[in-house]
């Protein structure tokens, strides 16, 4: 096989390789950041919110203690999109 042809089927096999990466990448990490976009749909998952283990809902009212308690899944949820957490007291879109 001439050199010349060689380089060529090398070179189209690293431009399939190289695009096929580039197509999957952005489908992947937007499929991780679309998780948890908003409360709605944190709230879908968990109904009364989702927080640190040992996290105590602010309020002037009755607290919220029945969200579901778990410090790996706020952070994810955090890692998502950091505004779910408005009053930044550990829970993330606490509700009754």
């Amino acid at each position: 096989m001439p050199v010349i042809k060689r380089l060529g089927v090398a070179a189209a096999t690293l431009a399939i390789t190289s695009s096929s990466l580039l197509l999957t990448a952005p489908a992947a990490e937007a499929g991780a950041t679309g998780i948890y976009k908003n409360c709605t749909a944190l709230n879908k998952k968990w109904s009364h919110g989702v927080g640190r283990n040992n996290a105590k809902d602010k309020t002037s009212g009755k607290p919220v203690t029945n969200f579901f308690h778990s410090t790996k899944q706020y952070d994810k949820a955090m890692n998502n999109n950091r505004g779910l957490d408005r009053d930044k007291d550990g829970i993330a879109c606490e509700k009754r």
